[in-house]
């Protein structure tokens, strides 16, 4: 772990310097409080050619630390992060289109795909971007985030909702402080800024496209085994039964996984060893030189002797890295030297034998690739292997819809997409999480592909596109990385920038030509996720622009209350806001025009803390304001807590009387009481954006489109409980 003070960690995560389960609200609260972000990780020449080249990775990895613990991490790791990329073998070869195919297309084919594994799985992933996390967290947005730490460069100043956090951000010093060349690029130019904030998020809805189309594959190509042994058993009966069990394992997810969770990593686990000694099988039996495939020359040899039609099946090699993304993704889960020996020492292994011994397989039975991996099985273990690769195949989709339930859930607490309801199916972990309106869509979206496309090589077509795209957008993020916060030097940013980006831009390239053969699929359904993200991301960032820039003071609420025409009206009002410090604008836009104020009035701010429930003494903090009648109340609640409207307001109103009893005396008591039995309402504030003529194109564009959205998603009320007859939503239009 970095330098800084020590703090308790995460039990699942030796590096984290958060509580994310267990500990009570008190105890998270005191040691988020007391962490110091260290300074900005900085690569010197040596630490950099050292992660380029990949050569002190495995050399590196047991200095220091628990290895028990790191082993145990990295076992767990093949069930969750690895399953996507493991089962590629299933369907690569199959994807590929190949005409009349000889030994030297194979020798070509599998160099193409040991070198890929080679480089952006060993020095990308685990060599580079590793290193890139934001306080643990990985990914596309969490790079943006941590960019958008380092330099002015976000498109709208940041919604603070916890002011306490402050102290969190550490001191730099004036040279960490100095922005880059390319920093001051994007401080200057709006555009950039928001082509960057769409670029992380269309990195983010990828993933999302991910979850749709590896339960379609997976499920598809393992069930296709029933027709090696069976041949009368025909492609739609295959895509019948995928499509069945993809439905039933959708219509498990609002149970949860937890029950069936620790099966997950001895499945995978199985089909990761068991693979690779099907593989040596294999070379010895059918090619023991297939070794020879390790020189680029075959790479040169494949192009020069294919030309444009090898540079097409780039679209179906690519295959071979699905998944690998998610090393980066589910970083916030595991500790990254778990992952990094998983990968290392199992993995990749297992996932170069393989490949290893389905080519020297096809190399002897050339035409054999439409079933390129249960063709390689000896006819012994082929019930044993289909039983293993179906249930891996099940344990690889189940990791992907989790992943895409856990991408919503975040995106929906960062104010990243419109509210969905989000149910947690785990008392104990917080990343169990179950969305029902994104379950269904997932279902009818995985069960439409696998009928709607039905061959493998369709569906493959469809999943290059999302696999590589979001492997190109987080080469030019890290490029950002090195450049923006790294420093490093320019020299050695070109020697990654460049390799990568020819690398993976004449993948992009090879799987653009697919999009009209399917890819167009999740090419579309990730742009339109983007954009919704987008939309709503930058009309959320608007609505807290303006919410601080005209947030009522304590001092002007006495102001407004002061007025002769302002009466104070019996009953007991709770007013709901999002700013920490000061109160909404509404109020004040409620006030003169209703000219009134309820006698007892709390303005309520609700506050995610990442522990599973929150201590009921901790729970909800009281505070009195100037006027009287008048308090702030903050509502704090845990992953795994609910709530019901009338006990909030029965704990709320408890715990208001026992804050004025003892700060404010009897009398203000006897007020309180007296606004309680005359009558509760529950308000929210609803800022409306009104786009003006004058507006620019860009805002009256996704300004509209944020108001379409916020009109059709749920209310934030609703997710508290509060009785139907006692909710009052107050409008209010801001001219933009």
């Amino acid at each position: 772990m970095r330098k800084g003070i020590e703090t308790q960690r995460c039990p699942c995560k030796p590096s984290c310097q958060r509580d994310l389960g267990t500990l009570n609200s008190s105890r998270a609260r005191s040691i988020v409080l007391r962490v110091i972000r260290p300074p900005p990780l900085t690569l010197t020449t040596n630490d950099l050619i050292a992660l380029l080249l990949a050569v002190s990775s495995s050399s590196l990895l047991f200095v220091g630390g628990n290895i028990r613990k790191d082993l145990f991490l990295a076992y767990k790791t093949l069930g969750v992060v690895f399953g996507g990329l493991v089962t590629s073998p299933l369907y690569v070869y199959p994807s590929m289109n190949l005409a009349s195919p000889t030994k030297d297309d194979y020798m070509g084919l599998y160099s193409i795909m040991f070198w890929t594994l080679t480089l952006i799985g060993v020095v990308k992933y685990v060599g580079i971007a590793l290193n890139a996390d934001d306080h643990g967290e990985g990914g596309t947005f969490a790079m943006y985030s941590l960019l958008c730490r380092h330099a002015d460069i976000g498109i709208l100043p940041s919604k603070k909702v916890h002011s306490e956090e402050e102290p969190l951000i550490h001191t730099q010093s004036a040279v960490d402080r100095r922005p880059s060349w390319l920093g001051k690029f994007f401080e200057r130019s709006i555009t950039a800024r928001r082509v960057l904030l769409f670029m992380a998020i269309l990195g983010m809805c990828m993933l999302i496209g991910d979850g749709i189309l590896t339960p379609a594959i997976s499920v598809l190509s393992a069930i296709n085994g029933l027709r090696e042994p069976f041949p009368s058993v025909s492609k739609p009966v295959v895509e019948a039964l995928s499509a069945a069990i993809l439905i039933g394992l959708f219509l498990l997810q609002k149970y949860g996984t937890s029950k069936v969770s620790f099966l997950f990593s001895p499945i995978m686990a199985a089909w990761t060893f068991t693979t690779p000694i099907i593989g040596v099988y294999s070379i010895v039996r059918y090619y023991p030189g297939i070794f020879k495939a390790i020189s680029p020359h075959y790479i040169v040899r494949f192009f020069l002797r294919n030309k444009k039609e090898g540079w097409r099946m780039l679209g179906g090699t690519v295959l071979c890295i699905t998944g690998a993304e998610a090393m980066f993704a589910d970083l916030g889960h595991f500790s990254k030297k778990g992952i990094q020996i998983a990968f290392l020492f199992s993995i990749y292994p297992s996932l170069v034998l393989t490949y290893a011994g389905q080519t020297a397989y096809l190399i002897n039975n050339v035409n054999d690739f439409s079933d390129g991996f249960y063709k390689f099985v000896p006819r012994p273990v082929y019930w044993p292997m289909f039983v293993i690769a179906t249930l891996a195949a099940i344990v690889a989709s189940q990791s992907l819809i989790s992943a895409t339930f856990s991408v919503i859930k975040q995106s929906v607490v960062l104010d990243c997409f419109p509210r969905v309801k989000v149910v947690h199916t785990s008392q104990h972990k917080e990343g169990e999480v179950y969305s029902p309106e994104t379950n269904y869509i997932l279902m009818v979206l995985c069960v439409g592909v696998v009928l709607g496309f039905g061959a493998g090589n369709s569906i493959g077509n469809a999943f290059g596109v999302v696999v590589i795209m979001v492997m190109l957008i987080t080469t030019i993020m890290l490029t950002l990385v090195m450049i923006i916060i790294w420093r490093t030097p320019p020299a050695l940013v070109a020697l990654y920038f460049v390799p990568f980006f020819i690398m993976e831009g004449a993948y992009v390239s090879a799987v653009f030509t697919k999009i009209p053969e399917g890819g167009w699929l999740p090419f579309a359904v990730s742009m339109i996720l983007a954009l919704i993200m987008f939309g709503w991301y930058y009309g959320r960032q608007r609505k807290a622009e303006y919410e601080m820039a005209n947030k009522v003071t304590v001092e002007r609420l006495g102001e407004l209350l002061a007025r002769p025409e302002v009466q104070r009206v019996p009953g007991l009002c709770f007013f709901y806001s999002n700013i920490q410090d000061g109160l909404t604008p509404v109020l004040a836009h409620y006030i003169k025009n209703m000219s009134s104020l309820h006698a007892a009035t709390v303005f309520v701010t609700l506050r995610y803390l990442l522990v599973a429930k929150v201590d009921e003494r901790e729970r909800i903090l009281v505070r009195r304001l100037g006027p009287g009648g008048v308090y702030a109340c903050t509502v704090q609640y845990g992953y795994a807590d609910s709530f019901r409207g009338d006990d909030l307001t029965a704990q709320v109103t408890s715990r208001l009387r026992q804050h004025v009893e003892a700060e404010a005396g009897a009398e203000e008591a006897a007020r309180l009481e007296a606004a309680w039995k005359a009558g509760v309402v529950h308000v929210r504030g609803k800022m409306r954006f009104y786009v003006g003529d004058d507006a620019g194109w860009f805002d009256k564009v996704m300004l509209g489109f944020y108001e379409f959205l916020h009109g059709i998603c749920r209310s934030a009320l609703p997710a508290l409980g509060t009785p139907l007859q006692r909710r009052v939503e107050i409008g209010m239009m801001h001219k933009v």
